[in-house]
């Protein structure tokens, strides 16, 4: 992956993420480009995280470019999915690409043998 956004991370979804991708054994793929993302990533404080970033919890707002259509969904571990329709895997190829994203940017994340491209327009 190239030319990839920064991103921001709490350091409290870094270490359970560490600690989640360390359990989980299944899409390697989306495990593999996690963990490069939490070594690149700029880690924060809980308290010091901007409000205009997706995290663990939060609500995401962004656009797929390939298809044009807009989603409203939150960031979430995987046993937390069937809490509502509108909950997205941290796990995910969409999940782990939106995972520090700061509101306006984009990113081109590979997914199965395609490149999803996505744009966050908002963070609640």
């Amino acid at each position: 992956m190239t030319d990839l956004p920064p991103i921001v991370i709490s350091t409290l979804d870094r270490d359970r993420l560490y600690a989640l991708l360390e359990r989980h054994h299944e899409d390697l793929e989306v495990v593999a480009r996690l963990y490069e993302e939490l070594d690149r990533a700029e880690c924060r404080p809980q308290e010091a995280m901007p409000d205009n970033v997706v995290a663990l919890h939060r609500w995401a707002y962004f656009k797929n470019q390939d298809n044009g259509r807009e989603h409203r969904l939150m960031l979430v571990f995987p046993q937390e999915v069937n809490e509502g329709a509108d909950r997205l895997s941290i796990l995910s190829p969409v999940g782990a690409a939106l995972l520090g994203l700061s509101v306006g940017a984009s990113i081109d994340w590979p997914s199965n043998g395609k490149t999803l491209r996505l744009t966050l327009i908002s963070v609640d």
